[in-house]
């Protein structure tokens, strides 16, 4: 989950912006809960890892 769209209850802006203490602390929170394993979550983790995958399957089946 990015902050990139989130609205805060207390100022009414975009939590990505940090106006106030509840923005910063939200702000804080996402960025720890966030994994080293988060960049597989879009479209284009998901085409590297196919793309490796197939890569990795057409070396292994290519006659020597």
């Amino acid at each position: 989950m990015t902050a990139e769209w989130l609205v805060c209850a207390n100022c009414a802006g975009r939590v990505s912006e940090g106006r106030c203490s509840s923005c910063r602390a939200q702000l804080a929170r996402l960025r720890q809960e966030r994994s080293p394993w988060a960049f597989l979550a879009g479209p284009a983790g998901l085409v590297a890892v196919l793309l490796t995958l197939a890569a990795v399957a057409f070396l292994a089946v290519r006659p020597a």
